[in-house]
């Protein structure tokens, strides 16, 4: 396995986040659907919804939470509520040690890592507790950075912290790395569970999640190792 594959660089387009074989598989996952009428985002969507509530919390080596794009420097509701969570997991004493995500997206100035790091320390979270991973532009790449620096500490077992209908991609996209995870959901993430809102983000990670494994099959249908180092 390559010791180096792609990475988008720092605020990039979403072509640029696509990396080896994205367009292909994008175009696949959406012409599927399409001629299906729908039918692989209505298959996921029970898996979405299910998976939402996440795991029964276990002693781990680590908790991971997910970056959220930035508004400018600012912080989402929905990231201030994953690294909120994240908190109280430590606080718990359920990690001793806080891992958050994220590279600068978008127009910010910051990284999500160095917002999120930032965040936990107002909030009495100390130096020691915290890392970060600041050079992802995306949740498969905060997942594939964060093994390298889970087997350069002998670490193996994470606590994964999202919003809900985020955690069926993150989980799947985990595995798919041989990473050992359990999913843990961050309470007050908006949207609000029932509402219309709720249900078209949850179809939006139903089209992620047939996007993901699309491409997996995708790339070991033509057998492009390129591909293949960036999801397993």
């Amino acid at each position: 396995m390559a010791s180096d594959p792609y990475t988008a660089p720092p605020g990039s387009t979403f072509w640029q986040m696509l990396g080896p074989g994205g367009l292909a598989s994008f175009l696949l996952a959406s012409g599927s659907t399409l001629l299906l009428l729908g039918l692989p985002v209505w298959w996921r969507m029970p898996r979405v919804l299910r998976e939402a509530g996440g795991h029964p919390m276990e002693p781990a080596d680590l908790i991971l939470v997910l970056g959220r794009r930035l508004e400018g420097d600012r912080l989402t509701p929905m990231f201030q509520a994953r690294l909120a969570h994240a908190a109280d997991l430590w606080e718990r004493g359920l990690a001793p040690r806080i891992l958050v995500a994220g590279g600068r997206t978008g127009r910010a100035t910051l990284s999500e890592a160095e917002a999120g790091r930032a965040w936990l320390r107002e909030r009495g979270i100390p130096d020691r507790a915290l890392e970060t991973e600041d050079q992802s532009q995306h949740t498969l790449e905060n997942l594939f950075h964060v093994r390298r620096a889970l087997r350069a500490g002998g670490r193996s077992e994470i606590l994964l912290v999202s919003d809900g209908l985020h955690l069926s991609r993150a989980g799947a996209l985990a595995a798919g790395l041989g990473l050992r995870v359990r999913c843990s959901p961050a309470p007050g993430c908006p949207p609000a569970p029932g509402t219309v809102r709720w249900y078209r983000r949850a179809a939006v990670e139903a089209f992620l999640l047939h996007w993901y494994h699309t491409g997996l099959l995708y790339s070991r249908l033509i057998r492009s190792r390129s591909q293949l180092e960036r999801v397993t």
